[in-house]
């Protein structure tokens, strides 16, 4: 028994002795043995690494010219005052206001909107009331916001317009439009309590 328990370490000693070379393989700068070869080696080609089947080599390809993502339309309007008063002229709301849609419009204004314009849409967010940001959102309840066909609403949303940025790439169209339902809803609240003193604010802000 003393014997077995003598022998024990040298044999450990061993086996530890020849796990670096054991660790070795095909050629030295080799990291050793793949625990799992085919998620190593892939059989695809990766994003990054060179193609010979293209002639630039690249595996990864630029979209073809004019395509689009899928569930995505293109919006052929830029972010000129010119091309926001086209917009209110061709694009159409395709949504009626039920309470579903304005649900949603509500939940989408509550989750990128409230911030600066506050939960009537008077322009009086945290952003702004904090003093975190120094210029007044606009007005969305009041007379000259009312005034705004939708097409006009979703162009600004969709692109921005004065110090207010797109929302084009964080909020998909169908809930752009739904936005701009529900501020409609805040226009009619404001309304019914008295106030649409909302005035256009000055250039650029």
């Amino acid at each position: 028994m003393r014997r077995k328990r003598a022998i024990l370490p040298v044999v450990l000693f061993i086996l530890v002795s020849f796990l670096p070379f054991l660790s070795c393989d095909r050629t030295r700068d080799m990291r050793g043995y793949d625990f799992i070869p085919d998620m190593v080696y892939s059989q695809s080609y990766e994003s990054y690494s060179s193609n010979p089947n293209f002639a630039d080599s690249m595996t990864m390809r630029v979209p073809a010219l004019n395509s689009v993502p899928v569930g995505f339309l293109p919006f052929r309007y830029t972010i000129d005052p010119a091309d926001r008063i086209r917009a209110g002229n061709e694009l159409e709301n395709p949504f009626k206001p039920t309470p579903e849609i304005v649900e949603r419009g509500q939940f989408i204004f509550t989750t990128f909107c409230i911030g600066c314009h506050g939960a009537t849409g008077a322009g009086d967010g945290q952003l702004y009331s904090s003093g975190l940001y120094p210029l007044k959102p606009r007005t969305l309840s009041g007379d000259v916001a009312s005034k705004l066909k939708d097409g006009e609403i979703f162009h600004t949303i969709t692109v921005g317009f004065g110090s207010m940025g797109a929302h084009g790439a964080q909020v998909k169209a169908d809930d752009r439009w739904k936005v701009v339902k529900y501020i409609r809803k805040l226009q009619q609240d404001a309304i019914v309590r008295g106030d649409t003193t909302g005035r256009a604010m000055p250039p650029g802000s």
